[in-house]
């Protein structure tokens, strides 16, 4: 017969990379304290990691040993289970839409839910609560420059959406440029600037 910690880890296991598990997916197999002390005696043994209050997930092995999932991925799983929405910080957005050479020195991205911290192996992710307009747009170039802009502030908006309009294909332009009622005044007016400009 298959023990409590072993089901916890097959079913850890049978996911796809930084999946997670939570207590409450295995009260059918146990009561609740015999429930945490399997995971509590799966992390101690380094079989599964304890991301954040209730949430597991297992390591992933290759020939080269073990290695935390990738926090993208863990962040995303978090997401799918709460029904949040979860993008990249501002800093990535703006490195990767090349307004600034600066590259994040932690892993931080943002949701509409709340703030938390989770803990991946050695290193710490940051998953911030978001104001929604800076979501709304979602994962997209548009949505990848409101995040950028928010990040850069009123002081460089004005060069940095010379840049954006540059990089960004029209009709993510455009979707930006339609989406000015829903930001802040700043960043509208920038924007409504810009746009007469062409």
């Amino acid at each position: 017969m298959t023990t409590l910690p072993e089901s916890i880890l097959m079913r850890a296991r049978s996911l796809p990379e930084g999946g997670l598990v939570s207590p409450k997916e295995f009260l059918h197999l146990g009561s609740r304290a015999a429930v945490d002390q399997a995971l509590s005696w799966l992390t101690k043994e380094d079989k599964l990691l304890r991301v954040a209050r209730a949430f597991y997930t297992a390591p992933v092995s290759n020939r080269f040993g073990t290695r935390a999932p990738s926090p993208e991925k863990v962040v995303h799983a978090m997401a799918a289970q709460s029904g949040e929405v979860v993008m990249s910080h501002g800093a990535s957005a703006a490195n990767a839409l090349g307004l600034t050479q600066q590259v994040p020195i932690r892993e931080v991205y943002l949701t509409s839910g709340r703030t938390r911290k989770l803990k991946l192996g050695s290193s710490e992710i940051l998953v911030k609560h978001a104001p929604r307009w800076t979501l709304a747009l979602g994962a997209g170039p548009a949505g990848a420059a409101v995040r950028a802009l928010a990040w850069m502030g009123p002081a460089h908006v004005s060069e940095s959406l010379a840049a954006l309009r540059r990089a960004l294909p029209p009709a993510e332009w455009r979707t930006l440029t339609s989406a000015r009622a829903t930001l802040p005044a700043w960043m509208a007016r920038a924007i409504s600037e810009e746009a007469l400009r062409g």
